[in-house]
């Protein structure tokens, strides 16, 4: 029989693995409710007509599509079928979709809950996306999400407090890393300077390659969407810029100075990094003007986290946005956000060997009997135990010692307690630390205080 097996791009999660990346999700959730922040869930599905359209083409192709129930194929004709025509028919026979991200059903739950939310409105959220993307290191089709966004007010002390909230993680974590920064009106600055203010997305999606394929291979790519060899030649000493954030935006002033647009952005750089110096924020934080993030609904600040330990992509990202809700028919409402990756932040501090020794999931004490008068007294220690908040197991059976104890090892639990008549009569546990091998008998009360 052939072994059963998952979808690429997805995992399975082992109890320790879990209690690993349970870490991080209470380490990061810590975090946001310092800063106020609720937390909501939307569907995992959600309608396509929600999804398309707000991810670009690229995006678009990365959903994953669900058949309607029933006869899905009812309702197409022959001539349908014989077109063969991939989009068409999806319109025909998949209505709802898996979400791609957290943001978009974010803005859809906004829109739909505006009456019951007050604004400015701080929100994380904690759920698994899907895209079918090409599974590769690091890059999985199933993967969880944490996002933390803030809509309903356009001041730029909501982009510090993320990047505080971003040092404030990482240090808790003990990753080292690097946030970059960059501002979608500076990118459309420059593209209004260069003359191809239209071209503006597909200059971006060509620049955020830049660390990936090189600036030979950027250029050929911007050639390749009809952009002219006078404007790339003008677009080289933007993405060759070097020198300190103040030095870059120095240089910036100079070429953007014709652009309304571009000069905004600079001045928003400007006040952000001039709020996170004054904040004392640890984390570097570099003016990076290859960053674009492909995504359309970015209008203001950029923001991605690389691990400087690790060769993985962004574990953080995110942005400003001024019209997600618009989209939905609530216009005006600003929002910033960024999403922590929980997979990749898994894999670094896996790399690093990061991880707490001890588990708050960990069983604390394990009871080992020898028959049933001994199992009916370890059920009333290990319920008292409970009440003080100790992970407690009891061994379902009496069973040998060895096959008992062999178990404590196996799910490393650092107690035991040995309980045969003697103990009984006595009324205490034979205490044993697994770990230096010392036992000894104890009451109920020092056994509380030995494992504290």
């Amino acid at each position: 029989m052939q072994k059963p097996s998952i979808p690429k791009g997805t995992r399975d999660f082992t109890p320790g693995e879990m209690a690993n990346r349970n870490y991080i999700f209470s380490t990061i959730k810590d975090v946001f409710r310092l800063y106020g922040f609720q937390q909501i869930e939307t569907p995992a599905m959600e309608n396509l007509s929600t999804l398309m359209g707000k991810y670009g083409e690229e995006g678009d192709k990365l959903l994953f599509k669900i058949l309607n129930s029933g006869d899905f194929i009812g309702g197409v004709t022959e001539i349908e079928l014989s077109e063969r025509n991939s989009v068409k028919l999806t319109s025909k026979i998949s209505e709802k979709g898996l979400r791609y991200d957290l943001t978009v059903p974010f803005a859809r739950f906004v829109v739909q809950n505006r009456d019951k939310i007050s604004f400015p409105f701080k929100r994380y959220q904690i759920q698994p996306v899907w895209r079918a993307d090409r599974p590769q290191k690091g890059r999985y089709r199933e993967f969880y999400q944490c996002d933390v966004d803030v809509v309903g007010s356009d001041s730029l002390l909501n982009e510090v407090e993320l990047i505080q909230i971003v040092d404030e993680v990482y240090r808790r974590l003990n990753i080292r890393v690097v946030l970059k920064l960059n501002n979608r009106k500076i990118l459309s600055g420059i593209a209004e300077i260069i003359g191809e203010a239209e071209k503006i997305t597909d200059i971006t999606v060509a620049i955020d390659k830049l660390d990936k394929i090189g600036l030979e291979k950027v250029n050929e790519e911007i050639a390749s969407k009809g952009i002219t060899e006078e404007a790339i030649a003008r677009l080289q000493p933007i993405l060759k810029l070097s020198g300190s954030n103040s030095d870059k935006l120095e240089q910036l002033k100079e070429v953007l100075k014709d652009s309304k647009t571009g000069m905004k952005g600079i001045e928003e750089m400007e006040t952000i990094l001039g709020l996170c110096d004054a904040m004392q924020v640890a984390t570097p934080v570099e003016l990076d003007l290859t960053l674009a993030r492909g995504l359309n609904y970015y209008t203001g600040a950029i923001f991605e986290v690389k691990a400087l330990d690790v060769q993985i992509g962004s574990i953080t990202g995110g942005g400003r946005y001024d019209n997600l809700t618009g989209v939905f028919g609530l216009e005006g409402v600003s929002g910033v956000g960024i999403s922590f990756g929980a997979d990749r932040i898994y894999d670094v501090l896996n790399q690093l060997q990061l991880y707490p020794e001890t588990s708050l999931e960990q069983t604390r004490i394990l009871f080992v009997t020898f028959g049933w008068n001994e199992l009916k007294y370890s059920l009333n220690w290990a319920a008292h135990l409970r009440t003080e908040g100790f992970n407690v197991e009891v061994y379902p059976e009496p069973a040998k010692m060895k096959k008992q104890m062999s178990y404590a090892d196996g799910k490393q639990i650092p107690y035991v307690a040995i309980v045969g008549e003697n103990e009984m009569n006595e009324n205490k546990v034979m205490l044993k630390d697994m770990k230096s091998g010392e036992q000894r008998l104890v009451t109920l009360e020092e056994l509380t205080k030995a494992i504290s």
